[in-house]
Order: C-alpha cells, then sequence, then structure tokens
C-alpha cells in the first residue's frame, strides 16, 4: 500500500519529510483541558499504521496531548516496526500538567530543569532513545530567559538525546534570541486559509535563515472539510476544545464556513477535497516545509494524503485569495509570493 509522497529537507537537517505528516495531538484522547473529546486507542494505532502503510514518514505528537498518553499511543503503534522503516518522531516540551487537576489549564514553562525532565519523560513513554525534532511548544511564562532555554536544548543535543532543535508558536524576536546561540531547525506555526499571521514575519524570516516550517492546524482543526457544518459544532463532545475556540462560534464561524464553500470549486477542478486544498495552499508558500495533519480514523488519512502532491495554479491561490477577502474570514496575508 506504500505510496511515494513528495519530500522535503527540513531546514537545514539531514531529514527528508514527507510534505504531509501524522498529528498526534486528537489521539491523546479526552479528560485534560485541551483534548478531542473520547478517543479508542485501538482505532488510533490502527490509524497511525494506516499512515505509515500510506508513505508517511514522520509522527509529531506533544508530551502534553493527553497528559503523555498520546506519546504512549505512538509508542504502541511502532512496537514492531523495524528500524528501517520507523518514521521520524517529533515532539514537544514546555507545558507543564497538574497532576492533580486535568482540567486545568498546563502552565508554559521552560526552566532548563523542566526541560530535562520531559526529554527524559517522553523518551521513556516513546521507547526510544533520541528524539528527532525536540520542539519547545510555547513561549515561557515564568520569566525564564530564552538564552537559558534554548542553551539546555543545545545541551541535550550535544548528549545526544536530540537530533534536531525547534520551537513552535515563538515569534521573529524569540527566533533571533535562540538563532544567536544555535541555528533554529524547524519553527511550527499555526498556519491555515483561516489563521494566516505567520507569513506576516515568521515563514519569511525562516526562509531567509534557513529554518525548516512544519505548519500545525492547515484545516484549522477541521473547519476547512467538506463535512463540518454548524450542527456539527453542536454535536461536538463536551470535552472537545473546539466548543470554546472563537474559531468554532459566531461571528468567525460562519465567515470560517463561507470560506470552506468557497474552497469546493478549487477542490472540484483538482479532483480533490476541500481539506486537501486548504493543505496545499499552506504548502504553496515559500519556506513552508510541511504540514501536520491530524487523523482519528484510517478513512481520515485518505481524505488529506494526496495534499502533498497537489499543485495550485497561480490562478487557484487568486480565486483563494479574493475568497478569503470576499468573506472575511481570520487575518494575515493572503497570497503567496
Amino acid at each position: 500500500m506504500n505510496t511515494t509522497l513528495t519530500t522535503r529537507r527540513l531546514g537545514r537537517t539531514d531529514m527528508e519529510i514527507t510534505t504531509v505528516g501524522f498529528g498526534a495531538w486528537a489521539i491523546g484522547g479526552g479528560d485534560w483541558a485541551f483534548g478531542w473529546g473520547p478517543q479508542d486507542d485501538e482505532q488510533s494505532i490502527a490509524t497511525i499504521r494506516h499512515a505509515l502503510a500510506r508513505g508517511i514518514n514522520w509522527i509529531d505528537t506533544a508530551a502534553v496531548y493527553g497528559l503523555g498518553h498520546s506519546e504512549e499511543v505512538v509508542r504502541r503503534a511502532l512496537d514492531g516496526v523495524p528500524a528501517g522503516e520507523r518514521p521520524y518522531i517529533f515532539t514537544k516540551c514546555g507545558l507543564v500538567w497538574d497532576e492533580s487537576d486535568r482540567q486545568a489549564s498546563p502552565r508554559e514553562v521552560l526552566h532548563p530543569e523542566s526541560i530535562r525532565r520531559e526529554c527524559e519523560a517522553s523518551l521513556r513513554r516513546l521507547d526510544i532513545e533520541r528524539i528527532d525534532l525536540y520542539q519547545f511548544h510555547w513561549p515561557d511564562e515564568t520569566g525564564i530567559p530564552i538564552e537559558d532555554s534554548w542553551a539546555e536544548m543545545v545541551r541535550l543535543m550535544e548528549q545526544g538525546k536530540v537530533r534536531a532543535a525547534g520551537v513552535s508558536n515563538f515569534d521573529v524576536a524569540l527566533l533571533d534570541a535562540c538563532e544567536a546561540i544555535r541555528h533554529v531547525d524547524s519553527l511550527q506555526p499555526p498556519f491555515s486559509p483561516i489563521r494566516r499571521q505567520a507569513a506576516a514575519a515568521e515563514i519569511p524570516w525562516c526562509a531567509a535563515h534557513d529554518t525548516g516550517v512544519i505548519a500545525y492546524s492547515p484545516m484549522q482543526s477541521g473547519l476547512l472539510t467538506d463535512r463540518f457544518s454548524l450542527e456539527r459544532v453542536m454535536a461536538l463532545p463536551q470535552d472537545d476544545w473546539r466548543r470554546r475556540s472563537s474559531e468554532f462560534n459566531p461571528p468567525r464561524l460562519a465567515r470560517n464556513l463561507a470560506l470552506r464553500d468557497a474552497l469546493r470549486p478549487v477542490a472540484e477542478r483538482h479532483g480533490a477535497s476541500v481539506a486537501q486544498t486548504a493543505i496545499a495552499w499552506t504548502l504553496a508558500w515559500t519556506g513552508v516545509t510541511a504540514a501536520i495533519v491530524g487523523a482519528r480514523t484510517p478513512d481520515q488519512v485518505d481524505g488529506w494524503i494526496d495534499a502533498g502532491s497537489l499543485e495550485l495554479s497561480r490562478d487557484d491561490l487568486r480565486e483563494i485569495a479574493k475568497a478569503i477577502e470576499r468573506t472575511g474570514a481570520g487575518s494575515g496575508p493572503t497570497t503567496p509570493e
């Protein structure tokens, strides 16, 4: 079943990654502050294995997803996979949760001791000796200088626990501070036809510094898919974080769904889905290496995996830009150069 997927080099690293990768946020399950509702672990394992069989060669997870559970599910999914067929494993640190209150929002902590402790815990949960890409999940909120945090990341690399080092949700000032100490291998920003702010400064910074960009939520957490609707929002489980998101509630929801509908003619011209079109839009921007796409079933993987080979024309991109302006969805630049 293995499919030859398009690959791009991740920054200056030696990793050639498929332009779409498997995002493991949702498979962390429910019962925590940013869960996606109940999720069956066996189905998650089958979904990951299906993605690998289709040619995906990297998985992005994080310690905080399911409060450690996502990493454990990834480990189970890879149990027995021969060394030569194992995907790259990307994970993150910096969100520290309260063991006594699963519903409390995790704190954004990048204290060097905490980074090391989280790294060791992730290595144990994933049952690996080295993390292929280790990323700071969010900037620190406790007053720790980013220079101290990034220096600890460098030490983890020197000790062989981390292969490549990246950040997520960082702005240009923080990227500059890290780059002054050691090259930033990758940035993981939110990026979709709705949430476009990273295209204004962070993505161009990465292009200029040979830093890879892995876009997350390219389908805006499911909004930019064929079957999403107001009724679907109302039916989301009570512990699905999207019920609280401004993008999933009025007045933004109507604008976002109008943009989704406007993507349909472009998708139909290519014999593609709206989801594939939204992902392909993110991949059309100079500097973007790949997109993280979540899935909870094998069918969902099949619904977006061809996005990596979908090339949108300039006319397509202009049509999408006009639709963005017409619907008023989201904010940020509208057209790739």
